[in-house]
């Protein structure tokens, strides 16, 4: 990704929000601070890299209500919730839901740190496999129906003489339609083109 990955800051006490920011800034990391969790939706950017570090009980929209509302959109950045001591359970909740992990106030620098960076690192997972796939769809949409129709086939694990019966056609012509799928699809062997349409799937 070309665009640098920012660390969000949502939460509605601007001390916090400024040390927090202080913080991932003294260790290189571009940060970026809201007042609410709206303020927060109204510059989203699900093409912005990056993590959430979240309060969970705020003025208006809680933490819960904003992760809740990102989790319908298909991409968005991981959470670490930042929580008072009497919001332990709601901070698990927010945790069993897909947040990162979950860190009581006061917290302790490095335990914020630590938990930042395991965020990042899940959105750069996250985006990579996201990349890879839309690559394979677009490369998918370059097939003819023909084409499309004998990948199923090979995916069904039929062999190349069972598909020329199948479909009314010589042995030749489906290893010639085999060959164009695979140059297509840029697949090096069987179990490439085999993983790639199980990613798509969701396999």
């Amino acid at each position: 990704m070309d665009t640098e990955a920012t660390v969000f800051i949502v939460d509605d006490d601007q001390g916090v929000r400024e040390a927090v920011s202080l913080l991932m800034e003294s260790v290189g990391l571009a940060a970026a601070a809201y007042p609410s969790a709206q303020a927060y939706l109204d510059g989203f950017d699900p093409s912005r890299p990056g993590c959430l570090v979240l309060d969970v009980r705020m003025r208006g929209m809680s933490g819960l209500e904003l992760q809740q509302r990102l989790a319908e959109e298909p991409l968005h950045p991981p959470m670490v919730i930042v929580t008072g001591h009497g919001d332990v359970p709601m901070a698990v909740r927010a945790v069993q839901a897909g947040a990162v992990d979950f860190i009581e106030k006061p917290f302790n620098d490095q335990v914020l740190l630590d938990a930042v960076h395991r965020a990042l690192q899940r959105d750069a997972e996250v985006r990579g496999q996201a990349m890879r796939l839309a690559d394979i769809k677009e490369r998918l949409g370059r097939l003819t129906p023909r084409e499309r129709e004998i990948l199923d086939l090979i995916v069904a694990g039929r062999r190349n003489k069972v598909i020329a019966i199948d479909l009314g056609i010589s042995q030749s012509t489906v290893e010639a339609h085999r060959a164009k799928v695979m140059e297509k699809l840029e697949a090096r062997s069987l179990s490439d083109l085999m993983r790639m349409v199980l990613l798509v799937s969701g396999g």
